[in-house]
């Protein structure tokens, strides 16, 4: 069994309708529920943080070269994919405080936040 130390002035019945925000400290108490949030919130945003995020692609010419969509390309699963991709981002960003944006403020993509904490 594995434990990990809760943070001092950790309080019973936090908000449900927000991640716990990561300060720098007890980083492994936060990815569990961090983990368990977004699980929670929809579980196809843990694939996007774990995979990286989706790119619209289509097939193009004879040589049947794979390239990205144009914005007015995407269909309705296309875009469903992506409003995945900023939410699994939103959630991140505000699990964390002002001190660790810094550490992301280059990250591009929810999988790179995730690593960069």
């Amino acid at each position: 069994m594995i434990l990990i130390a809760a943070p001092p002035n950790f309080e019973e019945g936090q908000s449900t309708y927000m991640p716990q925000r990561f300060n720098g400290q007890y980083y492994g108490w936060w990815k569990i529920r961090m983990h368990d949030f977004i699980m929670a919130e929809d579980f196809e945003l843990w694939d996007v943080i774990c995979h990286g995020p989706f790119v619209p692609t289509k097939t193009s010419g004879v040589s049947a070269v794979t390239i990205p969509k144009i914005r007015k390309e995407f269909n309705d699963d296309d875009r469903k994919a992506i409003e995945k991709v900023f939410r699994a981002k939103k959630i991140l960003l505000c699990g964390i405080g002002p001190y660790e944006y810094n550490r992301i403020l280059a990250c591009q993509s929810a999988k790179e936040i995730w690593e960069a904490l």
